[in-house]
């Protein structure tokens, strides 16, 4: 059982917009708040390798892909470059620290990564630039694909 395709695009575009509001609050913390150049040197106390470019890295992978999943803009594509951010997020600062984010754990980084992942395979629904610009093309591939998928069920 499925929901209607209009619920699943509103569900989809709210998961987008929080998700998405999530990743650029976080980005433009570390371009103005902390700065790339503090949050380079956290990233250096936490053995990142590459510290000024991943601190760089995280700063535009955050702002503009919570950006563009807002708009729901090349959300494949920011999905998975959000979620190698969450990835190294883990590895790098968050895995020792078990699962709690009050005491530094990876709850809030399992959990975007994760949902960064899922909006990368599901992609941005109607409601989306992605739509927009791409959506009776994709439609039309979607659409002989499930024939084919209900084909193979018979």
């Amino acid at each position: 059982m499925s929901l209607p395709a209009s619920v699943r695009d509103v569900a989809m575009l709210l998961a987008r917009i929080g998700v998405g509001v999530v990743f650029f609050a976080h980005g433009w913390q570390k371009l103005v708040t902390n700065g790339v150049d503090g949050t380079a040197a956290f990233f250096d106390q936490s053995g990142v390798p590459l510290p000024t470019l991943a601190a760089w890295f995280a700063t535009a992978v955050e702002l503009l892909g919570g950006a563009a999943l807002v708009l729901g803009l090349a959300v494949p594509v920011a999905g998975v470059l959000l979620a190698l951010n969450m990835l190294g997020a883990y590895v790098f600062v968050h895995a020792g620290n078990g699962i709690f984010v009050d005491q530094g754990g990876y709850e809030l980084v399992l959990a975007l990564g994760a949902a960064a992942l899922l909006l990368a395979a599901v992609g941005a629904g109607r409601f989306s630039l992605d739509h927009v610009l791409f959506g009776r093309h994709r439609a039309a591939t979607d659409e002989g694909a499930d024939a084919g998928r209900s084909a193979q069920r018979r």
